[in-house]
């Protein structure tokens, strides 16, 4: 169950200790480690030290910050307001107490079939892999998710693959987190073996942020994981603004489908970040750009400590059909939101 009060989640978990040497641990492992955790240093890379005022000091212990070197990269020196900072910075407004919002905004503990296992709509099964993320962002609705005891990982995924494997209206699993990709490649081949032993499995979709914050992290091992699977296979990957591609992740992107996996994009609707045409028409265009197709764009999900990212349902209607009326419909995305209960996401 989500937990009646707010806890640090999300842990810097250390990842699966390998040795210590150039040669054998993965370039993006190195790199995650090395991954800016500090508010101060991250506004001092960037120029920014004299708005050091506004971090909170509460919100970073509770939800710490994390954030790869690369995606830094990207973002514009001394602006406060850049759209990729606002999303990873963690400020006062994130203690501010809303009515609405609350630690388990869709429902994920009601639908709980087994650790790491969530069944809300008819199909589908989601095993959240793992708590750990490349990068923490804000608006994240699982950031009061109690991933140490929930984590499909238990058991060496025994309880979850039977969950699944008793149930044979599930034809489709969705390895999300945190974010999957962040297991080393070794034990995600350890999950997939053991659900290529359920015969009634017949898509598998993987929902990753990494290729886009850490594009390193697709590499060869990966690919070669990619390409094995038994089943088609839908990889969604998370960009908010057109700012997070350059060149290393439309190269990520690239290698991606050719392993023959379909490429979507879902994003959230976030105030300050991409909440006007302009900024989601570069969004979707960049994305297609890329070779990934736009899916969602989510209303936010209403946790507690986000309601700074909240876009009223008017405006987001409006800015959706200014989207339609501009782009082709194949670049125009669904405007949806997630309801605890509903038998699928719902159009706002």
């Amino acid at each position: 169950m989500i937990p009646a009060a707010p806890l640090p989640l999300q842990p810097d978990a250390p990842l699966a200790p390998v040795p210590a040497t150039p040669t054998t641990v993965p370039r993006w492992q190195r790199l995650w480690r090395e991954a800016v955790r500090d508010p101060h240093e991250l506004l001092g890379l960037l120029g920014l030290e004299a708005a050091a005022a506004g971090i909170s000091a509460a919100a970073a212990a509770q939800f710490p910050l994390r954030v790869p070197a690369g995606f830094v990269a990207r973002m514009r020196p001394g602006d406060l307001a850049d759209p990729l900072l606002r999303q990873v910075l963690p400020v006062d407004d994130e203690q501010r107490i809303v009515p609405g919002f609350g630690l388990d905004a869709v429902g994920d503990g009601a639908a709980k079939k087994a650790d790491g296992v969530i069944h809300k709509y008819r199909g589908r099964a989601l095993l959240v892999a793992t708590g750990s993320c490349a990068v923490n962002c804000r608006y994240c609705f699982r950031r009061h998710f109690p991933y140490a005891e929930e984590t499909a990982a238990r058991d060496g995924w025994s309880a979850a693959v039977a969950a699944i494997a008793a149930d044979p209206s599930i034809e489709e699993v969705i390895l999300s987190g945190g974010d999957p990709l962040s297991l080393a490649t070794p034990k995600l081949a350890e999950l997939t073996a053991q659900l290529a032993r359920v015969p009634h499995i017949k898509r598998l979709r993987i929902h990753s942020r990494l290729p886009i914050v850490l594009p390193e992290r697709v590499d060869a091992a990966l690919l070669q994981w990619l390409s094995a699977l038994p089943w088609p296979r839908a990889f969604v990957v998370h960009a908010n603004h057109a700012n997070e591609f350059d060149a290393s992740v439309d190269a990520a992107m690239a290698a991606l489908r050719g392993t023959g996996a379909q490429l979507l994009n879902q994003a959230v609707l976030l105030r300050g970040v991409n909440d006007s045409v302009e900024a989601l028409a570069a969004l979707c265009e960049r994305s297609f750009a890329a070779g990934v197709l736009p899916y969602y764009l989510h209303q936010l999900d209403r946790v507690a400590g986000t309601a700074h990212f909240e876009v009223p349902d008017e405006q987001a209607r409006g800015l959706h059909a200014a989207l339609a009326a501009r782009l082709s419909g194949y670049l125009v995305p669904k405007l949806v939101r997630e309801i605890p209960g509903d038998t699928g996401k719902r159009p706002v």
